[in-house]
């Protein structure tokens, strides 16, 4: 694979070409090199687009698809190439699958099926067996197998008992432990941000205390035991002050935000669309004040699309009745853009590799060729057209995004819208 990108704005914070325009020469997957303009070569493929920005490959930290077992809500490979046209040259894919990706076997499946692929796919090993909660799951041979971080996707872990001897056995090879910030005993049936709207619709709320009381528990556990914590899609004010805090302290605490509520308030329950049902609830505009608070400060270290494909026989129907989740992955980059400069937007789409143990390489000469390539100024209204996932469960239709990407640049290969 031989590309020769021109006239291409690098946004790096990490290169020396950060800002400049410039002409990128890969030859076998490698940077060969950068100059101001480079010679047409013969065999080399030219990539000309209008507004043509490049950066290090994006990273998306909670990815969900279907496979094995769900299957009609996203493939592993249809969905690596939805990952591939939307920027992301890496994602972190969640053990929501049937059977639970919770032995070294069945990370071994996620690893095989997807190793020829452009955007490399880093499994997350469920914590307990079966995301039952009950008994911790083979956590080393796992990470053994390709597993980058334990968690059970959106099930809180009620026994903190069990939570205690997963981060004390972690330890022993530096694992990584996930713990989704949610008391169920206080969420109870509960499917929406308890405040106003919740009252006014009808709908039965879960508190933000329910948040905050989890992520409470988890942080004296952690400051207990030691060991590395990541509590995924925080969602409330208080949650940021508590993560904060404990930074303070030195604990190894890290944590992520949806896209999604990083925009949308619980204003647009009024809808009843049930494509705005998802875990954590949204919250109101004093959490996303905040959320954007936490993330200029460094408190919250990246975010994530939290992509979540759910068949249309699981969400078009009665708000009660369906499932939670969005899918986020073609939209992340726009709805960022149009929150933050570029700058930040690009270092919130590449920040968390390191948390996970994925290297993050630089644009510069010599460099292994793993680049995202963008558009940061077109806007546009996301609609259908713009879904590339089999699942068409976006909470961001009808909504102004800004930016587009062009697709990837990584394992050798390239795919571009």
């Amino acid at each position: 694979m031989n590309i020769l990108l021109k006239s291409t704005t690098v946004i790096d914070s990490t290169s020396p070409f950060n800002n400049k325009t410039v002409d990128i020469l890969i030859e076998d997957g490698i940077i060969t090199d950068i100059d101001s303009t480079l010679q047409s070569i013969p065999n080399i493929t030219e990539i000309n687009l209008a507004d043509l920005h490049v950066s290090r490959g994006w990273f998306d930290s909670s990815v969900s698809f279907g496979e094995p077992g769900y299957e009609e809500r996203e493939t592993i490979l249809h969905g690596l190439d939805v990952a591939a046209k939307s920027g992301f040259t890496s994602i972190a894919l969640n053990p929501n699958t049937l059977p639970i990706t919770d032995t070294s076997a069945s990370i071994g499946f996620l690893t095989v099926k997807s190793q020829q692929h452009a955007v490399n796919l880093y499994p997350i090993g469920a914590l307990t067996v079966k995301s039952e909660g009950k008994d911790l799951a083979e956590l080393y041979d796992m990470q053994q197998a390709g597993a980058v971080a334990f968690g059970d996707y959106k099930k809180a872990i009620a026994n903190p008992n069990l939570l205690k001897i997963a981060l004390l056995y972690a330890q022993n090879f530096n694992g990584l432990v996930q713990s989704f910030p949610q008391d169920n005993s206080i969420a109870g049936k509960g499917m929406v941000h308890e405040e106003e709207q919740s009252t006014l619709l009808g709908l039965k709320g879960i508190p933000s205390l329910a948040e905050e009381l989890q992520v409470t528990r988890d942080l004296f556990l952690l400051e207990y035991t030691g060991g590395k914590l990541h509590i995924p899609t925080i969602s409330t004010a208080k949650s940021v002050a508590l993560i904060k805090e404990a930074k303070t302290k030195g604990l190894a605490v890290t944590c992520s935000v949806t896209t999604h509520h990083l925009k949308l308030t619980d204003n647009e329950l009024v809808k009843f669309d049930a494509n705005y049902k998802v875990q954590p609830p949204l919250r109101t505009q004093k959490d996303i004040t905040a959320l954007h608070k936490g993330i200029q400060e460094g408190t919250i270290d990246m975010v994530t699309s939290d992509h979540q494909p759910i068949d249309i026989e699981h969400k078009k129907v009665e708000f009660d009745s369906a499932s939670y989740g969005t899918i986020g992955l073609e939209s992340s980059f726009g709805v960022l853009n149009s929150i933050f400069d570029i700058e930040t937007c690009i270092n919130l789409l590449t920040n968390g590799k390191e948390i996970f143990g994925i290297e993050d390489i630089t644009i510069d000469k010599g460099s292994t060729a793993n680049l995202t390539l963008f558009s940061p100024k077109k806007e546009l209204i996301f609609d259908q057209k713009d879904i590339l996932s089999t699942s068409k469960n976006s909470a961001f239709l009808g909504k102004s995004l800004k930016g587009q990407s062009y697709g990837i640049i990584a394992n050798k290969k390239m795919i571009l819208k």
